[in-house]
């Protein structure tokens, strides 16, 4: 078995270690199955819910959500250097070793894209929610039924393998560099699904106060990084993984109602970009959007305001583009696609670190794929038959895990009373914490029985089951439609009229 020389320290949101991207989700909550349902749009097939789609789908949203996994997927496949050289597994960081490659990070950073399209989608869900009659505990059971599920399995896998590899007598190094590296996709869920419970609050937040909703937020994160980069407040960095995203996600619930839109684009796009480069050269932040191994500073563990200039520097893109691009996707064979991919989009996600680790402790082995030394002409070169055979072990695992993702029995859970609400609520904050704990320790522990990580395990079947007892389902399954599936289902702006 070979030795493994790890890389050096990252942050918990490292390139290649992180993944900085996105998930999807509903964007419309269930109802239930009518008979007037047509046939094609109860199957999972992508070509009938393409041709089932309804006219005021908001094509867009769900082309935006597979493009920004997509951009991740690349991001970190592009730049994992990873070898095997004298009996030993190599990796490490091209952002720390070719620096000039940080400002990639201003374009493949899309996690801000993510969250701003998370706020469109959210409150365009929870509009359709509340006009069908659908309370809290529907919507959100819904929003979790795409993101929970398939993230349980990957958990029940990669604990399951790291115990049997533990057993098998892997050498402990390599194991707990894999277990941690596969496992820290599970960061985004930690605050994502955190957002998606807050979601009807932002919505309530913007319809009584706005853009000053967005803007409040905002401050809250600056006023946070004053307090942890220039006052030095041990651990309150750690508040803007919960003010920074929020305040992206509530920009992209103002571009939804066109308080912010295409005729501010030219501004946001010109306001972003001058304050990314005004806070990464005069200010204190880091050049790089993700973290950087060596570097004492990262800008996305824990979370800082560039990444809220980013955010707004790709909504005013993402306005420019909408017009023409929506256009585009009303092509068949387009929308069918989009289709497609975000029906995989959460096992790729999941699952695409994964396909580094087997093509590290497989191919890489065998003498083949070797890598040129990082940098050079040849190691570029070498980056399309590395992705190429990245993609081909990733197809298996998409073609074996992918139907977790799509749902099955069809649910109207409601959250009775403040028991059930507080179980909900405290269910929701333990699922988070369990999630967070496997991002930071990953699937295999030192110290416990057969290297299982615990806490994590107990946190995470600890905040299930509180979700279980507070979202009680009152319906029995039926046929899935439409809705289940991961598209961008909107009416746009139907809680204000359009300004953009």
């Amino acid at each position: 078995m070979p030795t493994v020389t790890p890389p050096a320290p990252t942050s918990a949101s490292a390139v290649p270690a992180a993944t900085d991207v996105a998930t999807p989700e509903l964007t419309r909550a269930p109802t239930h199955t009518s008979p007037s349902v047509p046939a094609a749009v109860a199957t999972t097939s992508a070509s009938a819910l393409a041709a089932a789609t309804p006219a005021h789908r908001d094509r867009y949203i769900d082309l935006l959500r597979a493009v920004s996994i997509g951009v991740v997927v690349f991001g970190h496949w592009l730049i994992a250097a990873v070898d095997h050289r004298q009996g030993r597994l190599t990796g490490d960081n091209v952002l720390a070793l070719i620096p000039a490659t940080q400002w990639l990070t201003w374009v493949l950073q899309v996690m801000p894209l993510f969250f701003l399209v998370g706020g469109y989608a959210n409150s365009a869900s929870w509009s359709a929610a509340r006009r069908d009659g659908l309370g809290y505990g529907g919507w959100l059971h819904a929003r979790l039924a795409r993101l929970l599920p398939p993230s349980v399995v990957f958990v029940g896998v990669w604990t399951a393998v790291a115990a049997v590899a533990a057993v098998a007598g892997v050498d402990p190094s390599a194991l707990r560099l894999g277990a941690h590296v596969v496992a820290v996709p599970l960061w985004f869920l930690a605050v994502y699904v955190g957002v998606v419970a807050l979601a009807p609050l932002a919505c309530a937040a913007h319809r009584r106060y706005g853009l000053t909703a967005a803007v409040a937020l905002t401050v809250a994160a600056v006023v946070v990084d004053v307090a942890d980069l220039v006052l030095g407040v041990p651990g309150i960095g750690s508040a803007n993984f919960l003010f920074v995203w929020l305040a992206v996600h509530q920009f992209g619930i103002c571009w939804r109602d066109g308080t912010l839109g295409r005729r501010h684009a030219p501004w946001l796009m010109l306001g972003g970009l001058m304050a990314l480069v005004l806070l990464t050269t005069v200010g204190p932040y880091a050049r790089s959007m993700v973290g950087v191994p060596g570097e004492v500073r990262t800008n996305n563990s824990p979370p800082t305001v560039p990444l809220i200039a980013l955010g707004l520097w790709q909504l005013g893109v993402a306005a420019v583009a909408r017009e023409r691009v929506n256009g585009w996707l009303q092509r068949p064979r387009v929308w069918t696609a989009v289709v497609a991919a975000n029906g995989v989009a959460m096992t790729v996600y999941l699952w695409h670190l994964t396909a580094v680790a087997v093509v590290a402790i497989t191919v890489l082995p065998a003498g083949l794929l070797r890598q040129p030394p990082v940098g050079t002409g040849a190691w570029w070169a070498m980056r399309a038959p590395w992705l190429l055979t990245l993609t081909v072990v990733l197809l298996p695992l998409i073609a074996l895990f992918a139907r977790h993702e799509r749902p099955g029995a069809r649910t109207r859970p409601t959250v009775a009373g403040p028991a059930a609400a507080s179980a909900t609520a405290l269910g929701v904050a333990v699922v988070c914490l369990g999630l967070a704990t496997f991002t930071l320790h990953g699937f295999h522990v030192a110290g416990q029985p057969l290297g299982l990580p615990l806490p994590a395990l107990l946190a995470l079947a600890g905040g299930l089951t509180l979700l279980r007892v507070g979202l009680r389902p009152s319906t029995v399954p039926g046929r899935r439609q439409l809705a289940d599936l991961p598209l961008a289902s909107a009416r746009p702006c139907e809680e204000r009229p359009c300004r953009s």
